[in-house]
């Protein structure tokens, strides 16, 4: 790998920036690069660097975005490069890919005062915070400068560059029940560390009972800790803020949750 591949590698990673590092790690036969070429994957599928172009590089490509979206951190895979394949080379090459950058994530799907008060002490305390809102006058860089803000449809929230994965923190505190429930049901099935809905008991047994109606999986909805936080008896947003992080910090740590509550009631 060469040094300038590196130092960009190291600068986007700086900003808050991942993506997937591909390297051949064998070759047998004829190949269009030799071992140790190496190109690095955006989350948008953007590329710098080579591994030889062609079908080997586009399926490379595809394969790290699927690498991304899985949450997984680590794929080795075998190309035969075969004229079957539109390929004449004839030999084939084993790709390393590595997920390089992602780090504890945040992300915050609603940007109103609790989401906003989240994001701030999220960001003090070491994760990489990022805001959902679909309301752009609430989700931008001049109302939350701590963290990376997407403002979009909910529908539209993974082509936005939102990916989760194993190490993805989610906490649901948009602006009114029916978003959460949507916020609840488009997270189904997608890897996580921890999920959390604000709301009263009440309202989460709504949301609960028209979700499992919809066809949301039971495992997904008896993984989100609701209602969200410790039991602290917070008020304001930044007290709710920190009843949040407190929760996400234990199971972060491993800590005895069912011990915490006990402790905080």
């Amino acid at each position: 790998m060469n040094r300038e591949l590196l130092a960009l590698i190291n600068r986007e990673i700086e900003t808050g920036a991942f993506g997937v590092l591909c390297t051949v790690t064998e070759e047998s036969g004829s190949t269009p690069r030799s071992r140790g070429a190496s190109m690095w994957v955006r989350r948008d599928g953007s590329i710098s660097g080579t591994i030889g172009g062609g079908l080997i590089e586009f399926e490379t490509i595809i394969k790290a975005k699927e690498l991304i979206a899985s949450g997984d951190s680590v794929l080795v895979w075998k190309k035969d490069l075969t004229e079957k394949d539109g390929m004449l080379c004839g030999g084939s090459a084993t790709i390393y890919m590595e997920v390089i950058g992602r780090e504890d994530e945040l992300l915050i799907m609603g940007a109103g005062h609790v989401g906003k008060a989240v994001a701030e002490i999220g960001a003090f305390a070491g994760f990489s915070v990022t805001v959902w809102d679909e309301r752009e006058e609430y989700a931008n860089s001049r109302n939350i400068q701590c963290a990376r803000t997407v403002a979009c449809p909910i529908e539209d929230i993974y082509e936005s560059g939102i990916a989760l994965h194993e190490r993805s923190y989610v906490v649901i505190v948009t602006r009114g029940h029916a978003l959460d429930a949507e916020a609840v049901a488009i997270t189904d099935k997608k890897p996580g560390a921890y999920y959390g809905m604000i709301g009263s008991r009440s309202k989460i047994a709504a949301v609960r009972k028209m979700l499992a109606a919809r066809g949301v999986s039971q495992e997904h909805l008896d993984r989100i800790h609701q209602p969200i936080g410790l039991p602290i008896k917070a008020e304001t947003p930044e007290e709710i803020a920190v009843s949040i992080l407190a929760e996400i910090i234990a199971v972060r740590r491993g800590g005895d949750l069912e011990a915490l509550r006990k402790a905080s009631q």
